[in-house]
């Protein structure tokens, strides 16, 4: 039995496989790293059109997962084990247990999200995740120095992890580097562009790209604002400065203390900057947690 080569010489890690082969191309294999299986026949229409893009996302993560493929024609009793009525049938094991599957031809952006979720459940994925956390926890202890090792070491064995790019990213903003955060974030992959993770990191450059209050400057805003706290035009021009300044906790306590008199404050645009300080933090950070829930209070009430 041979494995097919896909993409001119490069090395592969899908292979054609049979009944009588399943056990230990797929079962045995996957205690080793996920299998997708691609049930699959010549007459397929669907299948012609699926096989190509995932055998080309199997390949380029380079070997965190293998594709088995199976002809249901010539081998049709794992199909029918598995209960697959329809082709192409997709399915992922995970130390000798099916873990997940879809059927029909998918998008190869959804292709890639099913691999990355493969990989991430399994073993190997989930150290990686240990790691990211650790590094995600370092950063939140301003040790930026030991999250940028931790990431760096999660790229190096999976070099399209979007988290790891994500995390770096936000060390070197946080080290007052955006240009290098922008390079970090081009690096990652160009169909995961628009995941969260690195919209968010794009939105918090964006956020601090004006330049930075000078230390009077915000002083002054912060007094007048003590001064006159229902001044909401003062309130949100503080608000921006503390953006600039990445210090957007305070900001979005201002924000959200206007929209509590205004929920259209400025035709939208406090609630919009808040959002976009949401974005920028990320969907864990306590910021955004704790200010969604008050902006939740503020608009159904």
């Amino acid at each position: 039995m041979t494995d097919t080569l896909i993409g001119g010489g490069a090395e592969s890690h899908v292979k054609d496989s049979t009944d009588r082969d399943f056990m230990a191309d797929v079962i045995e294999a996957s205690r080793q790293q996920p299998v997708v299986v691609d049930f699959w026949a010549p007459w397929c229409g669907p299948c012609k059109t699926l096989g190509p893009v995932i055998e080309k996302a199997v390949n380029d993560r380079g070997g965190k997962v293998k594709l088995v493929k199976i002809n249901i024609d010539d081998n049709p009793g794992v199909a029918g084990q598995l209960g697959v009525r329809s082709i192409p049938m997709v399915f992922a094991f995970v130390n000798g247990q099916p873990v997940d599957g879809f059927a029909g031809a998918q998008p190869e952006g959804q292709i890639r999200q099913f691999l990355d979720k493969v990989i991430s459940g399994s073993p190997a994925g989930q150290e990686l995740e240990q790691v990211i956390e650790m590094a995600a926890q370092a950063f939140r202890q301003g040790d930026l120095e030991g999250a940028v090792q931790a990431y760096a070491a999660v790229l190096q064995e999976d070099p399209e992890n979007v988290s790891a790019f994500a995390g770096l990213a936000r060390c070197y903003l946080a080290a007052g580097d955006p240009e290098r955060a922008r390079q970090t974030l081009d690096m990652a992959p160009a169909d995961r562009q628009s995941d969260p993770e690195i919209r968010s990191v794009r939105t918090a450059i964006e956020l601090t790209s004006e330049a930075e209050p000078a230390e009077d400057e915000l002083a002054d805003q912060i007094a007048a604002v003590e001064a006159d706290p229902a001044n909401a035009e003062a309130r949100f021009e503080l608000a921006e400065s503390l953006v600039a300044a990445g210090r957007n906790g305070e900001a979005a306590e201002h924000l959200l203390a206007i929209l509590a008199s205004d929920l259209n404050a400025k035709d939208g645009e406090v609630k919009a900057l808040l959002l976009k300080v949401f974005e920028a933090e990320g969907p864990k950070s306590s910021i955004t947690k704790e200010g969604r829930r008050k902006l939740s209070t503020l608009m159904f009430s």
